[in-house]
């Protein structure tokens, strides 16, 4: 009998996050944003005036998409590039104050998608599927594709 993927949990999950990715894209274009960029934001939030390729490695992304975001966000003054103090071959990252206030939008925003993703969902229900979400990019993520191929295929 032929694997019915479209019955995997990973099919479900990919389908989930293409609902999420559109859903997030239209909630972020009514701010003017394409997803994606509203992590560059909040990660300068958290510690501005990173490197590109620090940033790079905290959204793990390849520095080439990090540099496009970067220039589409400083074209739009949420962000500036500045050289490094340290090392002028660096070049630091930071919000503006109109980026600053961005992510106080983008917070409102991710608040409304989490609600409507979540709805019907109790607290307990919520808790569990982070901690399994968790669990399954950690699986993901701690992989290679030598750990597969030692791997027997289940028979489900």
């Amino acid at each position: 009998m032929a694997f019915n993927y479209k019955k995997s949990v990973t099919f479900r999950l990919a389908q989930t996050a293409k609902a999420h990715r559109s859903r997030a894209g239209t909630h972020l274009s009514r701010i003017g944003l394409h997803p994606g960029q509203e992590s560059v934001l909040k990660v300068l939030a958290d510690e501005d005036g990173q490197t590109m390729s620090k940033l790079a490695a905290t959204l793990s992304v390849q520095p080439p998409t990090v540099t496009k975001m970067v220039t589409r966000l400083s074209a739009q003054g949420f962000l500036r590039r500045a050289a490094s103090e340290t090392d002028g071959r660096l070049a630091r990252v930071f919000l503006t104050d109109e980026g600053r206030a961005l992510v106080e939008t983008v917070d409102k925003t991710w608040k409304r998608l989490e609600r409507e993703a979540l709805a019907g969902l109790d607290d307990k229900d919520r808790k569990k599927l982070r901690k399994l979400l968790r669990q399954v990019e950690k699986n993901l993520g701690s992989r290679t594709v030598d750990d597969l191929d030692l791997e027997p295929d289940e028979a489900d």
